[in-house]
């Protein structure tokens, strides 16, 4: 590892957001005035990156660079995930979780091309995207040192964040009346802290900016199709999108239906519970979607065992593992199970729920001849019993020795 004196260039992964903005001029005062190189990833943020590259040189970085990376987030990080079903705790769609990695990928790939010493994050050391980033970092580039300040500084809150922010002239998107901590791409939106912090407090209806509460949703329901093509959706209402548009598409018709509100105290991987409050219109639905779709088209047991790999799944892309050889594996398993996972499913949206509209398949498995409970030529009822015989003899075996008459 190299001492501080002998690291001459820093790529930091900038947001323009509070921690970051303050991190460049700590840099050039805690690492003998090193040139820092400002790394935006766009992942579908918004127009809150408009002001990221000029702030960011006035801040005193030399160069920012601005990455479009918003249809290589959809497509091989969302995507992926969707296909596994994996939701984190029953509730959290991973929105931050699955961001980390791309990032992380370009970061290594920007440090490499500048010949920088060390890549900087501003993750928090009691949150879960320290691990994330560098776990990313380490997994495609050991080699390359980690500067983590919140491990380093002795700023203790945010509050004292931004009295540093105002002591060096530093404009940050937050104050001491209104900060929470928010982190945002194309999707999801979360936000935690502040009076957030109070399981007990409900969420303020201002907050919600990529949904809306369901109390506003118009008093008319609204039908959607969603066409997958294995297990990855590819048009919406007929009409094909790019990844990054389907979420866009999906957004705009979750968010004036006030889907996708996600309320939860959650398990961090460092060892304490969070209250986190997220955002997820579009993504509600895709997954609502695909699962209605996958009841069509997956056999009983391959059904129940991806529910196993889904959980196992979640907590690997939670954890910051994307990388590591078993999340590929139960991808090349969750691949194979999508072969079949094609057709249209039609939600219906009413302030806040979704219902099963419809699901169609050229692969279904659903028969209604074998289902009917009219007159069939293909299912010979008394089959049963001998089935039930046979299913239930370790029950009847077990009753017997109970009853001492096993022989």
């Amino acid at each position: 590892m190299k001492k501080k004196e002998d690291i001459k260039k820093v790529v930091l992964a900038y947001s323009g957001g509070l921690d970051t903005s303050i991190i460049i001029p700590w840099l050039k005062e805690n690492y003998n005035n090193c040139e820092v190189i400002a790394a935006c990833a766009d992942v579908g943020q918004g127009d809150e990156l408009d002001p990221v590259h000029d702030k960011a040189i006035k801040s005193g970085a030399s160069k920012c660079y601005i990455m479009d990376l918003t249809e290589e987030f959809i497509k091989d990080y969302v995507w992926p995930t969707v296909k596994a079903g994996a939701v984190y705790e029953k509730k959290y769609l991973l929105g931050t979780s699955f961001a980390r990695p791309v990032i992380a990928k370009h970061l290594v790939e920007i440090a490499k091309k500048e010949g920088a010493d060390a890549i900087c994050h501003g993750a928090t050391g009691k949150g879960n995207d320290q691990v994330r980033f560098e776990l990313g970092i380490k997994a495609l580039a050991p080699e390359i040192q980690i500067i983590a300040p919140w491990r380093e500084w002795n700023l203790k809150s945010r509050d004292e964040e931004i009295d540093y922010a105002a002591a060096h002239g530093i404009p940050v998107p937050v104050t001491k009346k209104k900060d929470y901590s928010m982190d945002r791409n194309l999707w999801h939106l979360s936000h935690e802290g502040s009076d957030l912090e109070d399981p007990w407090n409900e969420p303020k209806s201002e907050i919600f900016t990529v949904t809306n509460i369901p109390e506003n949703a118009p008093d008319k329901d609204e039908y959607v199709e969603i066409e997958f093509k294995e297990g990855v959706p590819v048009a919406v209402n007929g009409k094909e999108y790019s990844p990054a548009g389907i979420v866009k598409e999906l957004n705009a018709i979750g968010k004036r239906n006030g889907i996708g509100i996600a309320d939860m105290v959650e398990n961090r991987l460092v060892g304490m519970k969070d209250r986190g409050v997220y955002e997820n219109p579009g993504g509600a639905i895709i997954y609502y979607a695909h699962n209605e779709l996958e009841n069509i088209c997956l056999d009983r047991a391959t059904y129940n065992y991806k529910e196993l790999i889904s959980v196992r799944y979640a907590e690997l892309v939670y954890d910051g593992m994307w990388f590591s050889p078993l999340r590929e594996a139960l991808q090349a398993f969750v691949d194979e199970t999508q072969k079949t996972v094609t057709g249209t499913v039609r939600v219906k949206l009413y302030k806040g729920n979704m219902i099963t509209a419809g699901s169609k398949s050229p692969y279904s498995l659903y028969s209604q001849e074998y289902v009917t409970f009219g007159a069939d030529d293909v299912y010979d009822q008394t089959d049963a019993k001998g089935f039930i015989t046979l299913f239930g003899l370790p029950l009847a075996v077990r009753a017997l020795m109970k009853q001492g008459k096993l022989k």
